[in-house]
């Protein structure tokens, strides 16, 4: 009996060494797989609240002189109180005790715009304030600071055990959970002043939670950019690829009441008094060197089975790929002929360009590296460890999920060619609302009426200061609807192609006129005659009117075709994410959380990197190269004469390398996406050595597989940046501001 027993339970035990084992090989390979192992560190947008346990050690091992809570300290000031989200879609860095905040050229492109015209060019000319007094308020412009971030998972998962729907989907809700930082700040005895607000957001998928606690300040001034010529050198040629030359940076200012409290613009504001700002260093970097960077990165993808991977593909990249390119070029030979057109429209041209590029080179990459492999590989390792844990949560969700891709796709297709060519595609699409006037108008009461037709003519007057260029509109107008009518059949398009059929037989061309010819909101002249005598008749019948009602309703029914199919996804992808967490936890990987645009830390190393066989990119770019690659006659790499004669007398400053050249950019092996573009990186010190600006062409598939190997993030060199305020532009009481270290 006792040698029954013992050979039982020796069994037993042996069972689970076998089963452990085989877990362990299958994680390991996974890992191998995708490249972790070797290079994680490199690998990672890291929670602050994360560092000192899962990444002091192995940020010191490949170069780190500083501790953690130098970086990030939750009882005390660090580097990270002089990190902010600039505008809300790229980080800056505070540069000086007087509120001055650094960032790339094309954050500030919109602010630059704002304050341009044909007299001040400043997109062109570029700008610098040579006082504070000629400092320029930027409308609509934010800067914030983290200055509290809380791990509440605990507290979040309780309220969720006692809600009325606990099964429902609030875990991922907004609006729910900021009911619960209202009560979770209530308890603590927070309360949340003016200019000063708490965000609850969920991370992995709903398996974890963080609040953090923000101050934004709204009376941000413009102090110095660049021309373009220099922020915005190479421009769409040079867009995502390496090596760069690229001077993309400007300067900002932070105002505050006297108290230094968040205030709206007031002559009477004062910059503010920063409790932390940057140390720059001029001593450069080598290759191998570690760097890091902190920022806002926006959105990646890493937790995305195949299935999702092929849907991103084939619908939201083929768009943006396809509809984009149309409507660029149709602007470009615009706004190539009047300068008063390329103003305008400069600011809405660059962004629609930048994810036009990422998203022809992320397909490229994903086919070209063969992540689909990968992500096949890598589900089927997490679906064997269920399969040896006897749990099949796992198969259930990868089940769930790629049934609910299989059944959205075509309405997910549908919505982003409305997107893209209709929405995104048209401004003149945003017309005012004319529903209170229909409602007055329908209660035939005079006063109701009246205020409902004041309150639009207001409306209109900031519609029609927004697209000065009806004919622009027109034209682009034109390629959108012929570019939609391509890619959905026509038994699938939105309801406003059954009047373009009917009127205007078909002839989308024709359409486009008629609503500008006709319309209500067509020109100020047709809308000034019809707001004289407003008519329900004239409304209900008007052609700019139906055609954004049926763009509406084309979103509502390919959301309510999604939201039908989607219905399961959240519950099924978060059992998937906490798989993946379990199994890097299991192999002794740390783990992060997909982008959110919350405050993250990635770090690496300066290197070169081999993009293909016998090719070889250098780590560094230099002013010499600017030189090499200008053309007169090209737009996009126009170098300015007083660049060239700085150039040819080698006047580079203290700002040269040790070789006397003139260092321009600079790439690191960073985990950077979105959103980091204006970050900070930091030398082994925590000294500022560049801004984050963008990637590379090879390395686009980052958002959804990080491939170390070819990944690069592309940064501005601080010498460079220095040596513009300096010695291009003369505005040497900015440098005087700043602490600087040899």
């Amino acid at each position: 009996m006792n040698d029954i027993r013992s050979y039982t339970e020796w069994h037993s035990l042996s069972k689970h060494l076998l089963t452990h084992i085989y877990m362990r090989q299958i994680i390991l390979s996974l890992f191998l797989t995708s490249g972790i192992l070797s290079v994680y560190a490199d690998e990672g947008m890291w929670m602050l609240t994360d560092l000192k346990k899962q990444n002091e050690v192995a940020m010191t091992e490949l170069g780190l002189l500083i501790p953690a809570e130098e970086i990030y300290n939750p009882n005390g000031i660090a580097l990270k109180d002089a990190v902010v989200h600039f505008g809300g879609g790229c980080t800056g860095e505070v540069i000086s005790a007087e509120g001055l905040v650094l960032t790339n050229h094309h954050c500030g492109y919109g602010a630059i715009q704002q304050h341009s015209s044909v007299e001040h060019d400043y997109l062109t000319d570029g700008f610098w304030a040579m006082s504070r007094s000629e400092e320029l308020p930027c409308k609509g412009l934010t800067v914030t600071y983290i200055d509290e971030i809380m791990d509440v998972t605990d507290y979040v998962n309780k309220q969720l055990q006692i809600d009325s729907d606990p099964n429902g989907t609030n875990y991922l809700s907004p609006k729910y959970l900021t009911k619960i930082a209202d009560r979770f700040l209530s308890e603590q005895g927070t309360t949340l002043t003016p200019g000063r607000k708490a965000e609850l957001k969920a991370f992995y998928g709903g398996n974890k939670y963080y609040l953090f606690l923000k101050t934004t300040y709204s009376d941000i001034r413009m102090v110095g950019a660049p021309p373009s010529s220099i922020g915005k050198f190479g421009a769409d040629t040079d867009n995502w690829m390496w090596p760069r030359h690229t001077g993309d940076f400007s300067l900002f200012r932070i105002y505050a009441d006297k108290d230094g409290k968040p205030a709206e613009y007031n002559r009477d504001n004062v910059p503010l008094q920063v409790k932390k700002h940057l140390t720059i260093s001029l001593a450069g970097y080598r290759e191998g060197d570690f760097t890091f960077v902190m920022g806002f990165p926006g959105r990646n993808w890493r937790y995305m089975i195949s299935d999702e991977v092929e849907e991103r593909m084939q619908t939201t990249n083929f768009m943006r790929n396809h509809v984009r390119d149309v409507r660029q070029k149709a602007l470009m030979e615009q706004m190539l002929k009047d300068d008063a057109v390329r103003i305008h429209y400069a600011s809405k041209y660059a962004s629609s360009a930048n994810y036009w590029k990422n998203a022809i080179g992320m397909n490229e990459g994903l086919v070209r590296l063969k992540v689909l492999d990968t992500k096949r590989a890598q589900q089927e390792q997490l679906l064997a460890r269920g399969r040896a844990l006897n749990d099949s949560s796992y198969q259930k969700a990868f089940d769930q999920i790629r049934d609910i891709v299989k059944h959205r796709r075509s309405a997910l297709y549908h919505q982003q060619a409305i997107q893209e060519a209709l929405i995104t595609g048209l401004d003149f699409m945003k017309i005012p609302s004319t529903t209170a006037l229909v409602a007055a108008l329908k209660s035939k009461d005079k006063v109701k009426i009246k205020a409902a037709a004041d309150s639009l003519q207001i409306a209109a007057d900031k519609y029609f200061a927004s697209v000065p260029f009806p004919e622009v509109e027109r034209l682009v107008g034109k390629k959108m609807l012929q570019t939609y009518m391509k890619y959905i059949p026509a038994e699938q398009r939105i309801g406003i192609f059954k009047i373009i059929d009917r009127r205007f037989k078909g002839d989308s061309d024709a359409f486009i006129d008629a609503c500008f010819e006709y319309s209500i909101f067509g020109s100020k002249e047709n809308f000034a005659k019809f707001i004289r005598k407003p008519s329900l008749y004239k409304i209900g019948n008007d052609w700019m009117t139906l055609f954004k009602y049926s763009i509406t309703d084309g979103l509502l029914q390919t959301t309510i075709a999604m939201m039908d199919a989607n219905r399961n996804y959240n519950a099924a992808h978060k059992v998937w994410v906490k798989g993946m967490m379990d199994m890097k936890r299991e192999a002794g990987t740390p783990i992060y959380p997909d982008a959110n645009s919350t405050l993250r830390l990635t770090y690496g190393r300066v290197l070169p990197y081999r993009p293909a066989n016998g090719v070889e990119y250098g780590y560094y770019t230099t002013l010499k190269g600017a030189m090499e690659k200008e053309d007169p006659n090209n737009w996009e790499f126009v170098v300015p004469a007083r660049l060239k004669q700085l150039y040819q007398a080698k006047d580079f400053g203290q700002y040269a390398m040790p070789d006397g050249e003139m260092p321009v950019c600079f790439i690191v092996n960073t985990d950077n996406t979105g959103g980091n573009s204006g970050s900070p990186v930091f030398n082994a010190k925590g000294e500022l050595i560049g801004t984050a600006f963008d990637r590379n062409y090879e390395g686009l598939t980052g958002d959804i597989a990080f491939r170390p190997s070819s990944q690069r993030a592309a940064c501005v060199d601080i010498r460079y940046t220095l040596f513009i305020i300096d010695k291009y532009a003369g505005a040497s009481h900015i440098i005087k501001e700043l602490t600087i270290s040899d």
